[in-house]
């Protein structure tokens, strides 16, 4: 039965999932003549979206990330290339100022792939930005799955899946010893009369000599607002689950099914409370795209729309590069099966062996369902439909929120803000008005603007890190 009006009924979340790059997720759809992607390269075009994103109280700006060319699909990149498939793609980082500076509430989640940075200098960035948002930050931990990407980086191929996330633990420790337990939270005092801006006996070198990682440094930021941004994670696989039940304080999750969506969810939050941490501390974000329009008939045929501007070879690039299998191998109406490799290995196993739905995947099949607005469901409707629907998905997966993907900027956004916000604020169910404070505040509430214990960044506080004498 449609999800209705409700007294108890949980706030909906909202962000927007976007990439600093041409086409994103839908198969060069900038090609559609009210797409306004081809201004991805300046800041005007960021900056008009984040204003867009405030003027409708979305919560935050999901920006993906990849290092790396999709060259799986037909043994090199010339499909990517000519469709603008991902490539070219720019640093997410470098356009949060701007977009902060046109916002006041507005929040950034970006995504940082950890495989191929030093976390000395990592950290660094991400308190800088921390410090220019005013604590709006959060980090979409990912460790890459490209092997194009450990080419670039001077390896013959990516590490193993699994290995990864060994690498992974270890990087989080030096990056909270880093953001935590470096400078004392009265380190600086800023005397001009005595000319001592900070008291050097409160900040601490930090000592790490991990499997993977060694340091021996002060971090050279000044604690930020959140000291440790909000921390994302977007794995599911066995290893991504653990990994996200430890580290992550909100898991972003693909929704192409309810049921495998269900089930991530509850399985991280029951890993996360056999580790101490409270359950309602791992938020959910689903992935879902919407088409929106004041009756059935114009939503549906908004959506053939975008289909007839799309192109079946940019999404099986895209499909292939993730799931690291070169699809033109396979003929179109070829069942799939699983392969064990080192790319996203949940998004073949959801497609092949833990799929609940029992579908029988094809390459022509995923590649069209991931036409427009990316490889997850699409509701289509009214706002009284999608509304509907939102409030069903939260129900029946236990999620806070959702990560909407779109199929054309701006119009994607703007649809969703004119026509869904007023019906969900109407149930009672979307924020009317924006809470003060950081990312983490705005989430969790007033005066939880730092992580707490047992996350295991609270660990490396001051008071409990080693003293240079």
């Amino acid at each position: 039965m449609p999800a209705r009006d409700s007294d108890n009924a949980p706030e909906i979340r909202i962000n927007a999932f976007d990439m600093n790059c041409l086409g994103h997720l839908s198969g060069a759809l900038w090609t559609h003549p009210r797409d306004t992607s081809l201004g991805y390269k300046t800041l005007e075009h960021w900056m008009e979206l984040a204003k867009l994103l405030e003027s409708g109280l979305f919560d935050a700006l999901f920006l993906a990330d990849v290092l790396g060319l999709y060259d799986v699909y037909r043994g090199g990149p010339e499909t990517a290339l000519r469709y603008g498939t991902q490539v070219p793609n720019n640093d997410p980082l470098l356009i949060i100022p701007a977009m902060a500076a046109v916002t006041r509430h507005l929040c950034f989640a970006a995504t940082a792939i950890l495989s191929f940075e030093p976390p000395y200098t990592f950290a660094r960035r991400l308190s800088t930005l921390d410090h220019l948002t005013g604590g709006r930050i959060g980090w979409n931990i990912v460790t890459g799955y490209l092997d194009s990407a450990a080419r670039g980086a001077g390896q013959a191929r990516q590490t193993a899946h699994d290995t990864r996330y060994e690498v992974a633990h270890d990087y989080m420790e030096v990056v909270y010893k880093l953001w935590e337990g470096s400078w004392d939270d009265d380190a600086v005092v800023a005397d001009r009369a005595g000319a001592t801006y900070a008291d050097p006996r409160r900040v601490r070198a930090v000592h790490h000599d991990g499997p993977h990682y060694k340091l021996d440094a002060v971090h050279l930021s000044e604690p930020s607002p959140q000291r440790t941004p909000l921390l994302f994670q977007a794995g599911t696989s066995e290893k991504g689950r653990a990994f996200a039940a430890r580290h992550a304080e909100a898991v972003f999750i693909n929704g192409r099914s309810k049921a495998t969506v269900a089930s991530h969810i509850a399985d991280i939050r029951r890993r996360a409370a056999a580790l101490g941490r409270d359950q309602a501390d791992v938020k959910a974000f689903v992935e879902l795209h919407v088409v929106v329009a004041k009756t059935e008939q114009a939503a549906r045929a908004k959506l053939e729309d975008y289909r007839r501007h799309a192109s079946l070879e940019a999404s099986l690039a895209l499909q292939s590069g993730w799931t690291g299998i070169d699809f033109d191998r396979y003929g179109l109406d070829e069942p799939l099966r699983y392969v064990e490799n080192d790319a996203i290995r949940s998004g073949l196993e959801a497609l092949t062996r833990t799929n609940p739905e029992k579908r029988t995947w094809t390459p022509r099949q995923l590649a069209d369902a991931g036409l427009a607005g990316g490889s997850t469901t699409t509701l289509v409707g009214t706002p009284e439909t999608i509304a509907d629907l939102l409030q069903e998905w939260q129900r029946d997966t236990g999620a806070d929120g959702f990560n909407l993907s779109h199929a054309l900027r701006y119009e994607s956004f703007v649809d969703f803000i004119e026509l869904v916000v007023p019906e969900l604020q109407r149930r009672g169910v979307y924020k009317r008005g924006y809470g003060e404070g950081t990312f983490r505040e705005k989430i969790y509430g007033r005066g939880r603007r730092r992580l707490q214990h047992p996350h295991p960044a609270a660990s490396f506080r001051h008071d409990r890190a080693v003293v240079v004498a």
